[in-house]
């Protein structure tokens, strides 16, 4: 088939860093603009000092790092310039984090609002979570993010959380795409689901782990992620500790890095309930979820719910008020638990689930369906097609 003779569309996606977890993502975006007459680029910088410890920066296709510098303002939060003015200047749509902290992102709204002046000027597009999730926002700071994400062309909503506040804060609902932002999880459902097929070479890994960790089946919790402040490391630790002392054999496997890294590494001594395992993704993850009953997850609970499915390791979490988007993602009760915010009432929970099997089995099997609503084509598709619709708009 003859390739298209039409002027390629220019997109750019300007990220603070590329953690691994977005690679599938810009990939499968990727190939699909390529097919429709658009090319990407990804203009990023270093990981910020908040998450270099994670140690989860990756490249991909198309990605182009920039000089950035990072201004600290004295009690407050630090500012961003990521320099990327001559690497948009040709673009059609440029795509930006919707933070405040940004600086460039000032300026390309700037520009955009004086095409008439300033000849060729970007569309601008925003994703994110549409209000502020993770954190405490002032008043003036909440207002100064609707304003900012008001002034673009284009809204790319995480979730249909984010997506509702938008629109109720005066961004039209038909410039707004709902992503459903995940990570891929392909090689986690395969691995996974080899680990239960006798004669496999997952099968015969899994039963490894499960007598290296001396792991008894219904009482394994698993826990993957950053190991810093947002996702409450003490409080999981004392969980298992209290576990262990009420569930014999009971094992907590701690698989991730970053600054906490230090209370797991002291906690994980012999014949204790604590495992500390480092850093893991992909296909080792996979197997400690073969291995495991539930995931753990009292702190803040972000893209591991979408994991907590293609694992089929149902989470149980609290009702924190700081936790990410995807946290929509979860039904109480149907494909996950959350409690009150409490130790001892979240210690109780866990431990009456992993000794109800039918209660334990059913919340499984709703894991392995919703695995199906959150995936990397799905919200590549999604995204591309609000691409689509915004150049369109524009002519």
């Amino acid at each position: 088939m003859p390739k298209s003779s039409k002027r390629l569309r220019r997109i750019t996606v300007v990220q603070p860093y590329v953690p691994h977890y977005r690679t599938a993502f810009f990939s499968s975006v990727q190939e699909r603009l390529n097919a429709s007459d658009c090319t990407l680029r990804v203009l990023h910088g270093p990981p910020p000092p908040s998450v270099a410890a994670r140690r989860d920066a990756a490249r991909c296709a198309g990605a182009v790092e920039v000089p950035t510098w990072r201004l600290t303002v004295p009690g407050g939060p630090s500012l961003f310039w990521h320099e990327v003015r001559q690497r948009t200047a040709t673009a059609d749509v440029v795509v930006l984090e919707q933070a405040l902290h940004n600086l460039e992102t000032y300026w390309l709204l700037a520009k955009r609002r004086m095409r008439a002046a300033a000849g060729h000027s970007p569309q601008v597009a925003l994703w994110g979570h549409g209000r502020t999730y993770t954190k405490g926002m002032s008043r003036f700071q909440g207002a100064a993010k609707d304003v900012v994400t008001r002034r673009a062309n284009w809204f790319f909503a995480y979730t249909e959380g984010g997506a509702a506040h938008a629109s109720s804060h005066g961004f039209p609902a038909d410039r707004i795409t709902v992503l459903r932002n995940c990570v891929d999880t392909t090689e986690l459902a395969v691995t996974r689901s080899r680990a239960e097929i006798p004669g496999t070479p997952e099968h015969a890994e899994a039963a490894g782990l499960r007598k290296r960790h001396r792991l008894v089946p219904g009482r394994t919790a698993l826990f993957v992620g950053g190991l810093d402040a947002p996702k409450r490391i003490p409080f999981l630790l004392d969980c298992a500790h209290h576990l262990a002392a009420v569930l014999p054999g009971f094992r907590l496997l701690v698989a991730g890095d970053g600054a906490d890294r230090h209370l797991v590494e002291a906690a994980s001594v012999a014949d204790g309930p604590v495992v500390a395992l480092g850093h893991h993704s992909g296909r080792r993850v996979a197997l400690l979820g073969a291995v495991s009953d539930v995931m753990l997850m009292p702190g803040r609970v972000g893209l591991c719910a979408v994991d907590s499915f293609a694992l089929r390791t149902p989470v149980v979490t609290t009702d924190w008020p700081w936790h990410a988007p995807e946290f929509e993602y979860l039904e109480n009760g149907r494909n996950a638990v959350v409690t009150p915010d409490d130790p001892v009432e979240y210690a109780a929970a866990v431990q009456g689930l992993l000794n109800d099997r039918s209660r334990l089995a059913s919340l499984r099997e709703a894991c392995r369906r919703d695995a199906a609503n959150y995936t990397i084509d799905g919200m590549a598709a999604r995204f591309c097609d609000g691409l689509q619709n915004m150049l369109g708009r524009s002519g």
